[in-house]
């Protein structure tokens, strides 16, 4: 469906914008108001990683007056691979300034506000207020459900965008014309059931194919040109190189954007989608070690069987020395087990800790009580133990 334009347009344009924006203004239907739009238009882009990295960099050269960037993290040599707003030189610097650094260079007449901070249900409101349309590059679902009930709080449209692997996944979220976020996912997923890009992984130009969308979708918005992804949602397959889109309704029943709402204000997310499950929890309250106990454990030559529970490729790239591997799968189907010595402590690790958590209930809970996990896993070994080993 088309929606009417977003923004107002301004006044004018230079001579010089005139000159840069020269291949929209000859579009009929971009033109000058359209690009008069973009000029007055306010983008708050959340993230400046692998899908914020393109959308800020197209968004600057399409002429958006102003952008606004919420990232707190800093950026590291494993983000080049795909977060192509930031360079070798860029490594260790802030992802926000980073990217305003790379702004800067493709266009001058764009305005960067940078907010350096985690985005979290004490400042989200006062943040987003001051934007015409959000555009969500996140890539955990703690902050994805935050974004989305602050805009329908705001009645402020969202780009969506998600990746992992060759898989991409693109929609418009705008609560006064369509569905939500909840209308598509009502619920997270349970704590550990969908691998983050930094377990599975990312090919790193999916990140500019959906980009790339979140960009196209942002400005037909602003402009009110051409039908948006609203109620439709957008899946791109990369290995098969296919495009498809499906439906998406408003749900009537929806606990923000419904007839009834039971989310009328912002709620604890980390909470809501919980970062590990109450089992993976509890069993981790009173086992988990440190990469510095574990080392002790080896150099003492300790009673120990210790387990990987990554995948293949992950333990090709590190391994802890000693460390068997275990993938979690088998440990929930509960095939790994019979692997389990009755000997020797059994000491489970991961790349963070979070699948090693989930490993650990289930072992605990078929009589290994006094398995432990280490928190933090190869990540934390690398950074405290021998950083000589490479880090992903």
């Amino acid at each position: 469906m088309s929606l009417p334009p977003l923004v107002e347009p301004a006044a004018g344009l230079s001579v010089d914008e005139v000159r840069r924006y020269s291949r929209h203004l000859i579009i009929p239907d971009v033109g000058m108001a359209g690009q008069k739009r973009l000029k007055n238009a306010k983008v708050l882009i959340v993230g400046a990683g692998g899908l914020g990295s393109p959308a800020l960099l197209y968004l600057a050269a399409a002429g958006v007056g102003t952008l606004g960037i919420v990232d707190f993290d800093t950026v590291d040599e494993s983000n080049l691979q795909r977060q192509i707003i930031h360079g070798i030189s860029d490594v260790g610097k802030p992802k926000a300034q980073s990217a305003k650094e790379s702004i800067a260079e493709i266009n001058p007449y764009v305005t960067v506000v940078l907010h350096p901070e985690r985005l979290d249900s004490s400042n989200v409101m006062e943040i987003f207020a001051g934007y015409d349309l959000i555009v969500d590059g996140t890539d955990n679902f703690a902050t994805r459900y935050l974004v989305n009930d602050a805009c329908v709080l705001l009645h402020k449209p969202y780009v969506w965008g998600s990746i992992y692997r060759f898989d991409g996944q693109a929609s418009v979220f705008w609560a006064d014309y369509g569905p939500c976020y909840r209308c598509l996912y009502p619920e997270p997923p349970p704590p550990g059931m969908v691998p983050s890009c930094a377990e599975g992984g990312v090919l790193g130009v999916l990140c500019a194919s959906i980009g790339s969308i979140q960009v196209n979708e942002a400005i037909k918005l602003i402009t009110g040109i051409g039908d948006p992804l609203a109620g439709r949602l957008m899946i791109y397959d990369a290995l098969e190189m296919s495009y498809r889109t499906v439906r998406v309704n408003k749900d009537p029943e929806c606990a923000v954007c419904g007839k009834n709402p039971t989310v009328t204000e912002l709620i604890d997310y980390d909470a809501f989608c919980g970062a590990v499950s109450d089992e993976a929890a509890e069993a981790a309250a009173d086992s988990t070690i440190t990469a510095t106990d574990l080392k002790g454990m080896l150099d003492r030559g300790d009673a120990i069987f210790l387990v990987d529970v990554r995948e293949p490729n992950e333990y090709e790239i590190v391994s802890i020395p000693g460390a068997t591997l275990i993938p979690k799968g088998e440990f929930l189907s509960g095939a790994a087990l019979e692997r389990l010595p009755q000997d020797k402590r059994v000491v489970l690790h991961c790349k963070t800790g979070v699948r090693s958590a989930d490993c650990l209930a289930v072992v605990k809970n078929a009589g290994f009580s006094d398995a432990v996990h280490v928190g933090g896993g190869v990540l934390a070994w690398v950074s405290q133990v021998d950083p000589s080993l490479p880090s992903y």
